[in-house]
């Protein structure tokens, strides 16, 4: 992530607060976030120098019709600064500190297979171990890590994968 698109999702978010929207352009954030995530044309469009700004600005219009106007203000901003291919870090970083603001941090959870109650569980207390925040869980599926989990929160990581735990009695074996 680049240190401009900190600035400018740090800048929203004071200007947010500042109007007590912050929570509203939060959730147009994220909504922005994932839409440029998922859709590849989208973000291949926003980062395509020969794409006219007017026809950029017009699509993210129509896709985005009912957002806040300090988020749609962003939009402008990002095209006249020509940066409006960052649009979708600046939304990411944007939630990411409207949660550190309010305390909340973003657990990531990677397992073999969608968790289950029982292991959602089991993650939640460990989360409990590793920070007194209050925690979202996201969910990976990663088949590779073959069963267990791997959790990070912030900085920390606990990784119960049975591949973590394969590799360590195959150091251990070779070693010996």
């Amino acid at each position: 992530m680049s240190r401009a698109a900190i600035r400018y999702a740090k800048a929203v978010l004071s200007l947010a607060s500042d109007q007590n929207a912050a929570e509203a352009v939060n959730n147009d954030m994220k909504l922005i976030a994932t839409t440029i995530k998922e859709n590849v044309e989208l973000s291949q469009a926003l980062k395509n120098a020969i794409v006219k700004s007017d026809s950029k600005t017009e699509a993210l219009t129509k896709i985005f019709p009912n957002i806040n106007s300090i988020s749609s203000r962003l939009f402008n901003l990002l095209m006249s600064n020509k940066r409006i291919d960052i649009l979708g870090d600046v939304a990411s970083k944007y939630t990411t500190l409207f949660d550190e603001l309010n305390g909340k941090e973003i657990a990531q959870v990677t397992t073999a297979f969608p968790m289950n109650n029982d292991l959602e569980i089991k993650v939640l207390a460990k989360v409990k171990e590793l920070t007194s925040k209050a925690v979202e869980l996201e969910n990976m599926v990663d088949e590779g890590i073959l069963g267990g989990f791997i959790l990070r929160v912030g900085d920390k990581q606990y990784d119960a994968s049975v591949s973590n735990k394969l590799n360590k009695l195959k150091r251990e074996f070779t070693l010996n």
